[in-house]
């Protein structure tokens, strides 16, 4: 679609303008995998502190109209649950994400359409139509502002994740072209996040608040409340006031045509993205060497800047660990694997995984891709051994398949007890498209 008027304008026009049909079948079973992922991770992070807090929290302040917190008994109105589901799926750092952004795309806009969707009525494919096209827009505007935006300390599934909530929202409430350019303006307005909070439940805040605000901002579109047509681009508008001034063809160049949503991924290790090829490297190592992990001397991780800024960090809780090198190291050589229960307190605490994090070392090497690294494992004999991984499982280049990701949601609804109809559940996603209402698929999501 060619850039004509603002960029909300823009964007705008192509989601009142889109029909289901416009769709293709490879977009509308990304979707279902990107939803399937997302109730996975909800489920899987359902009974922790920071979910039931959130929970306490928001039942003082919610409205008469009962909706679905995923994996949990108590229901909230639409705000609510959009703001805890939304906390959910992003707390154990499990969720769907954009590689070139880091943008996890599905757990600040899912939230809010299935909230919508669930109140009102709305049929399955309507729910996956309006999901496609906010995180479509999301991911846009991502790309726009990258790397920059997260550079300066920008949590950016927060901040854009708001603009595809907005989006969704609006689209599954009908709104016009007016309407929704309005709604991606006040959507600005709410935009927040921090880079620096990745390591405690603040950041979670940041992505339910993105879920929440982005429903908000298409209630009032909705109701009359209008925005500057160039909130995102202006000279003192949104992207130049979190840093860069991209041009509109960067926002909006082949709209429609090249889909950035398409290039979704999904984690194997609940984990930063950025550790994934560290903790493959790990893995592969652990296997060729063959010792016990009291045979290794020194393990050095090598990969780009980012990595060296998002986890060469000391662990002391859990949200440590899943943006740590060390940690990731740590329990890929120790244990062999990396799933929920590698990354939780009991195995910070773990006196054989504290002592082999401190024989990890991390060193920058600028010329391995963003995503990759070298590990580099020595042992008490004098032996080393080097592996290097560039594309680490569940990348574009290895992508999970469908069974990878039922395999990941049963773990995940196990976490929640045996209350869960975990086949029924899956089934349920994979129909979505043709369901009649959101309803039955959410009550199925939450626990009796």
């Amino acid at each position: 679609m060619p850039a004509a008027g603002s960029v909300s304008e823009t964007f705008a026009r192509f989601v009142a303008s889109s029909t289901w049909t416009d769709i293709d079948a490879g977009l509308r079973h990304e979707a279902k995998r990107s939803l399937l992922n997302f109730f996975g991770c909800a489920l899987g992070a359902a009974n922790d502190p920071a979910v039931a807090t959130a929970v306490a929290v928001m039942r003082d302040f919610s409205g008469p109209v009962p909706l679905t917190v995923i994996g949990r008994r108590e229901r909230l109105d639409a705000m609510g649950a959009a703001f805890v589901n939304a906390i959910a799926a992003n707390l154990l750092d499990y969720d769907d994400t954009h590689l070139e952004t880091v943008i996890h795309p599905t757990a600040p806009v899912a939230p809010a359409a299935l909230a919508l969707a669930e109140q009102h009525g709305f049929r399955g494919g309507s729910l996956l139509h309006a999901f496609i096209l906010g995180a479509e827009v999301e991911c846009r505007i991502g790309k726009a502002v990258s790397p920059g935006h997260y550079a300066r300390g920008w949590h950016i599934t927060a901040t854009c994740g708001v603009f595809g909530a907005a989006v969704a929202c609006g689209k599954l409430l009908g709104l016009t072209e007016a309407e929704l350019a309005a709604a991606i303006g006040i959507a600005a307005s709410q935009s927040a996040g921090l880079v620096e909070n990745l390591a405690s439940a603040a950041k979670n805040v940041g992505v339910g608040n993105a879920a929440r605000n982005g429903l908000l901002a298409a209630l009032l579109a909705r109701a009359g409340y209008m925005a500057a047509p160039q909130a995102l681009e202006g000279a003192l508008g949104w992207a130049r006031a979190m840093g860069d001034a991209p041009t509109p063809e960067a926002f909006t160049g082949g709209l429609g045509v090249r889909w950035e949503y398409a290039a979704n991924t999904y984690k194997p290790y609940p984990a930063g993205i950025v550790f994934h090829a560290v903790i493959d490297a790990c893995l592969e190592l652990r296997k060729r060497l063959g010792v016990s992990p009291d045979d290794l001397q020194s393990v050095t991780v090598r990969g780009d800047q980012l990595l060296l800024d998002r986890g060469d960090r000391p662990v002391t809780n859990a949200r440590d660990a899943r943006v740590s090198i060390h940690h990731c190291a740590a329990v890929a050589f120790l244990r062999g694997r990396a799933g929920v229960e590698e990354f939780e307190l009991s195995a910070v605490a773990d006196p054989a995984i504290a002592a082999l994090r401190r024989k990890v070392h991390a060193e920058c090497d600028p010329s391995l891709p963003s995503g990759g690294a070298i590990v580099t494992a020595r042992t008490q004999d004098g032996r080393s051994m080097s592996v290097r991984v560039d594309a680490a499982l569940g990348s574009v280049a290895q992508p999970l398949s469908d069974r990878d990701l039922e395999a990941k949601f049963r773990d995940n609804a196990a976490r929640n007890g045996d209350e869960m109809d975990a086949e029924a559940c899956i089934a349920a996603v994979w129909a979505i498209e043709e369901a009649t209402s959101v309803a039955p698929l959410m009550r199925l999501m939450a626990r009796a």
